[in-house]
């Protein structure tokens, strides 16, 4: 009996934060073609929500995500020919993990597990990673024999250096939920009983935040790296001129001259 995509990611929406829990817990959450699409629609559905404020992507068991399960892949039958392999990653991994990196809404990661392979590139896209203390990250892919996918190799250098990226992805040992908060990986290490509380918190504090000026500020940070000083300051102005025409940049402007607390209502 076929599971529904529904059962396999489990989805609510609490006090404006949008909680995505992958949920094949026998299978360490292995990421399956109908996880991956049901998750991608969840995060632009976020973005379209103006009742979806921040975003949580977690999972059941003892597992975040163990990688990719390509047994759950719809196949193309016939012979593979030159380019099949290009696309497949362009359509499938690629705009997995850029589904993440360009939902307007900030997303947090809540790493409960092992995140392996693309489960660790999952986790790294997002915003802020909050990880329990038996959490681990792998880069998996040289175990295999193949090359790191769902943007490794892009993320990997803008969070640690590309010496380090170098480390993890040529060697594929475990890193510690320590060691990643060392290297710079993960915003912080919790112990697991209180992560889904601590990813509560922090994603309430988003929600109740000004929610055009953070999707705003997300898309300067995550383009900085990729801009040169003027194109990067031109962004910013022209930032500043968007944000500066919402609700809740006004009700921010106000309530200091009023010398009161913001209310933020996400417009």
């Amino acid at each position: 009996m076929a599971t529904s995509p529904d059962s396999l990611v489990l989805h609510t929406t609490d006090n404006g934060v949008s909680w995505i829990t992958l949920n094949r817990p026998a299978a360490m959450n292995a990421l399956t073609w109908d996880q991956r699409e049901r998750i991608i629609d969840l995060l632009a559905g976020a973005s379209a929500d103006p009742g979806v404020r921040a975003v949580v992507i977690t999972a059941t068991g003892k597992g975040f995500c163990a990688g990719a399960d390509l047994r759950g892949a719809p196949s193309a039958g016939g012979e593979r020919v030159a380019g099949d392999v290009a696309r497949m990653i362009r359509q499938g991994a690629q705009r997995f993990i850029g589904a993440v990196l360009d939902c307007e809404k900030p997303v947090i990661a809540a790493v409960n597990g092992t995140a392996a392979g693309i489960g660790a590139h999952l986790a790294l896209a997002c915003d802020l990673v909050l990880a329990g203390e038996s959490a681990r990250f792998i880069e998996v892919f040289v175990r295999r024999g193949l090359v790191p996918d769902g943007g490794g190799a892009y993320l990997l250098p803008r969070l640690i250096g590309p010496q380090r990226a170098k480390e993890l992805v040529f060697f594929g040992d475990a890193v510690s939920a320590a060691e990643a908060e060392r290297l710079g990986l993960v915003n912080r290490v919790v112990p697991d009983g209180e992560l889904a509380k601590t990813a509560r918190e922090w994603a309430e504090r988003l929600a109740a935040g000004p929610t055009r000026a953070l999707a705003l500020t997300k898309q300067l940070v995550n383009a900085s790296l990729d801009s040169d000083r003027a194109a990067a300051f031109a962004a910013e102005a022209t930032a500043q001129e968007i944000n500066m025409t919402t609700a809740d940049a006004q009700e921010g402007v106000a309530s200091f001259v009023e010398r009161r607390s913001p209310t933020y209502r996400g417009r």
